[in-house]
Parts: C-alpha cells; structure tokens; sequence
C-alpha cells in the first residue's frame, strides 16, 4: 500500500504552535524559579519575611479567590501569608537550636500553592542564629592533682564548654582569672576550639597545697555571653614518673548498630615506677554531656566498649579525652585523644508525606494536571539516603520530580467517571541501601463528574 504525506493547513498549524506556546508558558508557571529569604530566629510573631506576592509576580487580590496556601514538610506551621498584603510572616516560634541542632546551616523548604489555574512556588527560608545561648561546662567544678616536682611548661588537658549557637555566636575564646602559677594556652582543632592550662612557675606544696583558679568560655556574639568552671588544683607531694600512652591519638571505627559491650578499641599507658605509683588507672575526663553514656572504659585494662545506643545520624564522630592516673600516694596523671568514627548502617525507611491539593479531580483535567504534592525523606547519610519514588495502581497518573526529594502527582491520561470514579494510588519510595528499605503509602483520588 503507498502512503501518502499529509500536510497541516496553514491555520490547523498556527493553532498548533499556539497549543505549544501554551503549553510551554504553563510548564514554566509550574516550575517557578526558587525565592530564597532570611528571618532571625525568636523573631516576633507577626515579622515580616518577604513580600511572596511581590517575588513571584502575583495579584495580591487574586490570592484568597485563588486559595492561596503555604506548604511545608514541617509539623508546625511558623509561617502564614497576610492575604490581603501578599507578604510572608512569622506565625509561630522558631527556635535554630530546636529544628537544626549545631548545624550551621538551618533552611525550612516551603512550597506556596495557588488554583485556579494550579502554579507550584517554591521557597528556603534561612533561619539565622541569634547569641540566645551561653556557653555551659558540662561540670561546675574540675579538680586536678598535681604534684609538687611538676616542670614548668606541662599541660593539663581542660574541658571544652558547649554553645548551641553557631558560626560567630559559637564559643570563640577562654581566658582565665589572674593567678601566679598557671596560663592557658588555645588550640583551634577543625574548628573546635580547646584549651590546656600551661604550668608557668614551680609549684611548693608547703607553701600554698591548694590553688583555686576560674576559667572563663566566652562566645564571640554581640554582645558576648560567658559561662565559667572553677578548677581547684590539688598540689601533690612526689611521685616520680606520669603514665606514658603509647599514642597521643587513637582512632577507631564502630558500627552504629554495635550492641552494647562490643569492644571499640583498647588504650595503654605505662609507668616506670613501681608497686602502686606505677598501677595504672583508666577513666574518662571532660566528657560532654551530649556523648555521656555512649561509651565505657574498664579502669584496669583501658579497653573501651559500647554503653548505649549509636547513631550515625546524631553523631558520625566522637572524641574521647581519656586519662591514666597511678596509684600513687600523690597520682600523676597524662591524657590522650581516642576518636571513635560512628559507621552508618541503612536504619532509617524513607518517609513519605502526601499532600493534595483538593478533594477531587474533574473527569476533564488535563494531562500534567497536578493533583497532590509528594515529599519523601531519608535520615540516612550516602546510598542508604538515596531515595527513589514510584506510583502503582493506575497508569492514569504518573509522579514527576520537580526540585530534590520533591514531586507533584499528574494526571498522565484521559478520565472518565462513567468508567472510574475512584482509584487507589499506591506511592512507594525505596533507598539504595544494601538491603535497601522501603515505604509504601496510599492516596484515594475521587473523579468528580462534568
């Protein structure tokens, strides 16, 4: 059979390209380009954030006949639109500390709907840390033994305080309290700041056995907080020789799933002295409260073992300062640095959030319509945080990424009531972890009749 070549009218074309335009104009409407804005944290309920109306070209009297709404993956709501003004404002609390921990970085992802047509927008908002926190040692007090022959120059390890600000409100500097024996020297560790009190003048047990000396953490926010530790030196009388480490670092690596007791790594000292002044004890010193519990040393052997519950997620590492002390009659003692690297294991099931954007669809909607907002989620870290997302139960719909972790749920063909008036769409997301985990969840779509 020959086939023949048909070609369009000149007006059957132009309506074509007219169609395609269209087309084009409304996938660019839906695929918004991303506003980002800024607002303090503790802002007052009510602040301005940005004018949304404004950013993305819209008609601040169409919003509340277009049913205007904000959409956020978040349990609470901290922000709402003033209708009639089209501008961005604080409605509930935010506290930094609170959603983001000590990440420097704390962005709320937000989506702004309008109907009639549908447009997706898509917004971060950057939660800024304000100085609302004083740096806090985990203990008030901190008591050292030293003894009396202790040379000039020795370091004693001090424990860090703790901040749950970040960037410049973070703990910045330590400065301690005038006195005659003893300066502070500071290091700056990936960012971590820490501090070793530095012996400056030999210590006469006859003379003073006690000195008592306050150690100030301060942040570097405007104005500056503070918080302190009195340390009381104990001045011991002598005892020959300190504990040696073998190494001034130890590293080890444990899986996050470790149960409890599984063994870590094992630290060893020694001391050349004998009987009692040369028996060794284990302990840890300058323990954070955030990391208290996690792990356990035997005094007598040094080996170190999980005590809790671990997880990549909350922590990927941990510093342990740990210190041996003999048993003299007046114990010396000498510190070393134990980092634990926390292994992540695939724990976490991807998390689904499904949001529609209406209680039905029309039989005549067209294909691309959107007719839900679909979030997926995965606190795992790499692979195992990898997540991918698929529909089944209908090919009359399809899921089409947009920005991330985020979809919209289209139509993807003709409907007709007559034939279907409900269907049962069942979304499943799967990491790529070894073996992966999945999620499955399902949204019920009513097909409204024309």
């Amino acid at each position: 059979m020959a086939l023949q070549s048909t070609a369009m009218s000149p007006v059957v074309e132009t309506r074509f390209y007219c169609l395609l335009t269209v087309l084009y104009l409304c996938l660019v409407d839906l695929l918004s380009a991303q506003i980002i804005y800024s607002i303090s944290e503790e802002a007052n309920k009510g602040a301005a954030v940005g004018n949304i109306a404004k950013d993305f070209n819209l008609n601040t009297e169409d919003l509340q006949s277009r049913d205007f709404q904000i959409v956020s993956s978040s349990n609470k709501k901290f922000f709402k639109v003033n209708m009639k003004t089209g501008v961005l404002i604080v409605n509930d609390r935010i506290d930094r500390e609170e959603l983001c921990g000590v990440n420097e970085n704390c962005v709320l992802n937000l989506e702004a709907i309008v109907k009639h047509p549908v447009n997706l927008y898509r917004l971060e908002v950057n939660v800024l840390d304000i100085n609302d926190n004083s740096p806090l040692f985990n203990d008030e007090r901190l008591f050292l033994n030293i003894t009396e022959d202790a040379p000039v120059g020795d370091r004693y390890f001090l424990p860090n305080a703790v901040d749950m600000d970040v960037g410049s409100n973070s703990v910045k500097n330590y400065s301690l309290a005038s006195n005659e024996h003893f300066s502070l020297d500071m290091q700056n560790d990936r960012e971590v700041i820490s501090a070793e009190l530095v012996l400056q003048k030999s210590l006469d047990r006859e003379r003073e056995s006690q000195i008592n000396i306050i150690l100030y953490a301060v942040d570097g926010g405007k104005p500056p907080k503070s918080g302190t530790l009195q340390i009381t030196v104990n001045v011991q009388d002598i005892n020959d020789n300190k504990p040696l480490f073998s190494k001034s670092l130890y590293k080890a690596r444990v899986d996050e799933h470790a149960r409890i007791g599984s063994s870590v790594i094992t630290v060893s000292a020694t001391d050349p002295d004998e009987g009692s002044n040369g028996e060794i004890r284990y302990s840890f010193i300058g323990h954070n409260a955030q990391h208290a519990g996690m792990f356990s040393i035997n005094a007598e052997s040094g080996a170190i073992t999980v005590n809790g519950q671990l997880d990549h997620e909350e922590h990927s590492a941990v510093e342990l300062r740990i210190q041996a002390t003999d048993k003299g009659g007046s114990p010396k003692s000498t510190y070393c640095k134990v980092l634990v690297e926390i292994t992540d294991v695939n724990d976490n099931a991807p998390v689904i959030l499904v949001t529609p954007l209406s209680e039905s669809v029309r039989e005549d909607s067209e294909r691309g319509t959107a007719v839900a907002l679909v979030t997926v989620s995965d606190q795992d870290r790499g692979k195992n945080g990898v997540v991918e997302c698929s529909i089944a139960g209908s090919s009359d719909f399809q899921l089409n990424p947009s920005y991330k972790n985020h979809y919209s749920l289209e139509v993807n063909g003709p409907l007709d009531r007559e034939r279907t008036s409900l269907y049962n769409i069942t979304i499943k997301a799967t990491d790529e972890g070894v073996p992966p985990l999945s999620s499955t969840t399902m949204l019920t779509i009513h097909i409204s009749d024309i």
